[in-house]
């Protein structure tokens, strides 16, 4: 009877826990006893995925997985990079025909000078570096220049004579002209394998050579003598005159061949000085000066570590009253002249 009645109780306890059981959410207690509310967690009060105990301890919230960062994806540019473009080159015009004009190119540190005579006859006198070729060519085909009936060579140093392989190659050559002196560099070599292809022999200047020229003259001053390694003092200096006006064209010609010009009488004097050496001091004496006596003094220069011009020699010149253009402030500089006066124009700046 005894067993009955505990049988009878314990069958009555569980009809009455099974209900509750089968309502209530799974989980194993961990270590601390409690368990995440999965199932039905909103009929015992709780939230989703919270933290609970049986036993009426604390709750928590479920922690939260560690995030992964917010990377958004790197979009793909609409439009390619921005590149700023070299600056166009400043090209010179062309001039009416009739007057004598000097194109005197910009050509950063180096010389290239264009001569148009009034019966369009062309001589160019250098070619800047090797770099400055292709923009030589450029000058010559905006000026319209097809021939040239003269291309001077004033030494063999890269600055005067580094783009005129490119000229070469790019128009015709009549005749050119160059001192007697060799040098060793690639860029000389490159010069004299152009002149060759071109199926040209390279004329020796010295003082009294010509170039034939109608209604112009064209005459050689120097070299006078022999200068050894200094290229420089080896320098084609060409004066070109046309009715009462004149040009001097010295190229890198320093005191040694200055002095010998003027031991040697010859007259120096001209309403336009092309500046030896683009205004170094080893060019330019006061002696020079006083002969020539230039009413302009035109600078071929552009950037560089030499210190040219050099602020004696700009000093001079302002003393001999002499108005000074260069050609890194006013880009290509081209002087026109009827032969009774001489005007400027420039690329950049006013005209003088």
């Amino acid at each position: 009877m005894k067993k009955k009645t505990i049988f009878s109780l314990f069958l009555t306890f569980v009809l009455v826990l099974l209900p509750i059981v089968a309502n209530a959410h799974p989980g194993r207690t961990d270590s601390d006893g409690g368990h995440y509310c999965r199932t039905n967690c909103a009929k015992w009060g709780l939230q989703d995925g919270e933290y609970h105990y049986h036993n009426g301890g604390k709750t928590k919230s479920t922690p939260a997985a560690t995030a992964k960062p917010s990377v958004k994806p790197t979009a793909k540019p609409t439009t390619k990079p921005t590149v700023q473009p070299a600056p166009a080159l400043a090209l010179p015009k062309k001039q009416n025909a009739g007057t004598l004009q000097v194109y005197f190119f910009d050509v950063g540190q180096g010389d290239s000078t264009l001569i148009r005579t009034p019966k369009n006859q062309y001589i160019l006198i250098d070619g800047g570096n090797n770099n400055q070729g292709k923009n030589v060519v450029k000058y010559l085909n905006a000026l319209g220049v097809k021939t040239l009936d003269a291309m001077v060579a004033t030494h063999p140093d890269a600055d005067h004579i580094g783009g005129l392989d490119d000229v070469l190659k790019a128009v015709d050559v009549k005749a050119v002209y160059a001192p007697k002196v060799s040098h060793t560099t690639e860029t000389y070599k490159d010069f004299l394998t152009a002149v060759k292809n071109e199926g040209r022999t390279i004329k020796a200047v010295t003082k009294g050579v010509t170039i034939p020229l109608t209604g112009v003259e064209a005459n050689f001053l120097a070299p006078i003598n022999s200068y050894g390694d200094n290229l420089n003092d080896w320098s084609a200096v060409l004066k070109v005159i046309y009715k009462n006006k004149s040009f001097l064209f010295t190229g890198d010609a320093e005191l040694q061949s200055e002095n010998d010009m003027l031991a040697d009488g010859l007259n120096l004097k001209a309403d336009v000085l092309k500046v030896g050496h683009h205004g170094s001091n080893s060019s330019t004496s006061k002696a020079f000066l006083d002969a020539v006596k230039p009413q302009y003094a035109v600078i071929s220069v552009g950037k560089n570590n030499y210190g040219h011009p050099d602020s004696g020699i700009l000093a001079r010149l302002k003393n001999a009253n002499a108005t000074v253009l260069r050609t890194d402030q006013k880009g290509t500089i081209t002087a026109i002249s009827d032969g009774t006066k001489i005007t400027f124009t420039s690329t950049k700046g006013a005209s003088k």
